[in-house]
């Protein structure tokens, strides 16, 4: 019998059924590069979804789904009152994007539960698995949508507005795969929120441990700029009197990437998207626009380095003769994860043998909004070489498996454990 901490670490899930969940949800959207294209709300997104919907009604689960597109799936409890014990991620990917950035937390949950059913286990309080809408961003900004209008940081119609580039609206593509749900955002206690991920970086697989225990998340800043000079033939146009737009997105790439390394080693600055107008190759372009992603721990560098670019965008515009419009569209103060749920996580490291370690999450996850509202935990398990938001993200069956052993301990420790039903 398992006790209230989730303690027996003879408590193990079936690593090959995890594995075989997550190459079947791979399919969808599979890329010829080994990885998955499966942009929020799109076809594909709906058939990700409704394959989970599925396994998680033949595993016993209710399934309701709320404004924002979120999917919850509830395994009953002792108490029906009793506030859940809830895991979960994503299934949207970056257009290039893995096999297990946030389906492996999605799956890893399914997994706990189809574990639950297998063993008997009744839980005191319901367990919960969560499928948060948009994630990624890559299709409509900011990341983290619908995790943040669930916690309050974003109001639902904010939410729903957001476009991608073709003007469609996050609410009207809800409608149209089937998943603008009539249960309000946000509208419940948590006992715990608990999300497994890869870890995205090189860290865990440097230092050779198996969990990471994730203490928190970076604070991040994303921006969108433009640049507007003046449209010009590339042959009679002398160069001291060019309003060259993309020499000015040059200089600031140039800046992004000074102000990145000036701030090691927690600085992180990027640009991600960078579209130039007219596109002609014997145009100067007259205007572009470009994206910039900062991120450090503390939030008080972060805004250092958020002046900083400011203060180099400017002077560039300035220097070269371009207007500019410069706005920051999200910011995210950094996260410190709850100790208990950490302790929950080491917890189950020890019960089941793995070596772990503590680290800072580099890349944002809905656990970050989520712990606005829930104590909050992560688990990290380590990916081949660090690289992830590409199709050649791997990591080992092995490690997922302990991931998702990890999880099980320390949801268990959240929604306690009545016993075992008879079988």
């Amino acid at each position: 019998m398992v006790d209230a901490a989730g303690g027996d670490g003879n408590l193990r899930v079936d690593g090959g059924r995890l594995w075989r969940s997550l190459m079947d949800m791979a399919r969808i959207g599979a890329t010829d590069k080994g990885g998955v294209r499966r942009l929020a709300l799109t076809d594909l997104d709906r058939e990700g979804r409704d394959l989970f919907v599925r396994w998680c009604e033949e595993a016993g689960c209710a399934v309701s789904v709320d404004r924002m597109g979120n999917v919850f799936a509830r395994r009953p409890g002792r108490d029906p009152d009793a506030p859940p014990a809830m895991t979960g991620s994503h299934l949207d990917s970056q257009p290039t994007g893995g096999k297990f950035d946030g389906a492996y937390g999605v799956l890893a949950g399914l997994e706990v539960v189809r574990t639950l059913n297998d063993l008997g286990v009744e839980t005191e309080a319901p367990v919960e698995i969560a499928v948060w809408t948009n994630e990624e961003g890559s299709r409509f900004a900011p990341p983290m949508i619908a995790s943040g209008v669930f916690a309050g940081v974003f109001d639902i119609e904010y939410g729903l507005s957001r476009q991608d580039p073709e003007g469609r609206t996050l609410g009207e593509e809800l409608v149209r795969i089937g998943y603008a749900g009539d249960r309000e955002c946000g509208d419940r206690k948590l006992a715990a929120y608990f999300e497994a991920h890869i870890e995205q970086g090189p860290i865990l697989e440097d230092e050779g441990k198996t969990i990471g225990v994730v203490s928190g998340g970076q604070a991040q800043c994303w921006y969108e700029i433009v640049m507007t000079g003046q449209e010009a033939h590339a042959g009679p146009t002398p160069m001291p009197v060019r309003r060259d737009a993309l020499l000015g997105a040059a200089r600031a790439v140039e800046a992004v990437n000074r102000i990145g390394l000036s701030h090691r080693p927690g600085g992180r600055a990027t640009v991600g998207m960078l579209d130039a107008k007219p596109n002609s190759r014997n145009v100067i372009p007259g205007s572009v626009f470009f994206t910039v992603d900062l991120r450090h721990p503390d939030d008080s560098v972060l805004s250092a380095m958020d002046e900083e670019l400011q203060a180099a965008c400017e002077t560039t515009a300035d220097d070269i003769g371009l207007e500019l419009e410069f706005e920051r569209i999200w910011r995210s103060p950094a996260v410190v994860f709850d100790a208990a749920c950490l302790d929950a996580v080491r917890s189950g490291a020890d019960a089941c043998g793995y070596t772990s370690m503590d680290i800072v999450s580099g890349a944002g996850h809905d656990a970050c909004h989520v712990a606005r509202v829930a104590p909050t935990g992560m688990i990290f398990v380590p990916c081949e070489g660090g690289i992830s938001h590409n199709e050649m993200e791997s990591a080992t069956p092995e490690d997922l498996e302990a991931g998702c052993n990890v999880l099980l301990h320390a949801m268990l420790g959240f929604a306690g454990s009545g016993g075992r039903t008879s079988r």
